[in-house]
């Protein structure tokens, strides 16, 4: 399973390109999923939403669409992945709907670039999340050592590979069977991806294998859609609703011999 899109789905410099030019936002979430499988919110990071907006995007969406999302700031920068008890109990009572109709994917737990090393916090707070899958973004490079990639593997948690340019990726280490990817920032004008970008990209997701949520946030000028639908016509993913009528649920990935942006 190779799921890619952007990281939300409401920007005004959108418009024209995904969305309508004119007119309410109320609809763009429905056309979004018309072009994309998943997406990345972002949203949560700042405010938890209610939980009938969650009820909402869960009824606006195809039955297959999938939902990664990003964990509070107060639990990861504010607490610093201490005292979690409440803060996840909010966190799942808010997400439920996504939960209960099975389009909640991934949930993203990005570290404060200040957070140093601390690999018995880390421990502590694997320890107590919820079931399902969870992705770790570590922003300070002390986290990027051989003993935290194995209690990563553990708990079964992927270790967020983050492309910020003009700096590289973060590494890329296979901590479970599946994987989760950031694309922040190209090396192209404004953040960009070029060509050779995808493509490097395209032949390291064919490598890997394993189930793949990758996600674009360079959303200047609407780079994120361009990007996101390049990466995934050169892995030739075929979301749900996008370009096919398959039965729901089903996504279908071809490796070329040798992946390459058409």
């Amino acid at each position: 399973m190779v799921r890619i899109g952007c990281s939300g789905w409401s920007y005004a410099h959108w418009r024209g390109v995904l969305c309508p030019e004119k007119g309410s936002t109320a609809s763009w979430l429905q056309l979004y999923a018309q072009r994309f499988d998943t997406v990345e919110v972002n949203a949560t990071f700042y405010r938890l939403p209610t939980r009938v907006s969650v009820e909402r995007w869960a009824s606006r969406t195809p039955e297959s669409f999938c939902f990664a999302v990003k964990a509070s700031r107060y639990l990861t920068h504010v607490r610093r992945l201490t005292g979690l008890d409440e803060g996840l109990r909010r966190l799942e009572e808010r997400i439920g709907p996504l939960r209960s109709t099975s389009k909640l994917g991934p949930l993203l737990w990005q570290l404060d670039g200040r957070f140093h090393r601390d690999q018995t916090r880390l421990a502590a707070a694997l320890e107590r999340l919820p079931e399902g899958r969870h992705a770790v973004e570590f922003r300070h490079d002390s986290w990027f050592v051989d003993d935290v990639y194995e209690l990563l593997r553990t708990h079964r948690v992927a270790l967020v590979v983050a492309d910020r340019a003009p700096a590289g990726p973060t590494p890329w280490v296979p901590t479970c069977d599946w994987a989760y990817i950031r694309f922040h920032s190209g090396r192209g004008r404004n953040g960009v991806y070029t060509r050779s970008q995808i493509n490097e990209s395209c032949g390291r997701l064919a490598a890997f294998g394993g189930d793949v949520y990758a996600y674009f946030n360079n959303d200047w000028e609407a780079f994120a859609v361009k990007n996101a639908e390049q990466l995934r016509d050169a892995l030739e993913v075929v979301p749900d609703g996008a370009r096919s009528q398959r039965a729901p649920g089903s996504v279908r990935r071809r490796w070329r011999r040798t992946p390459s942006l058409r």
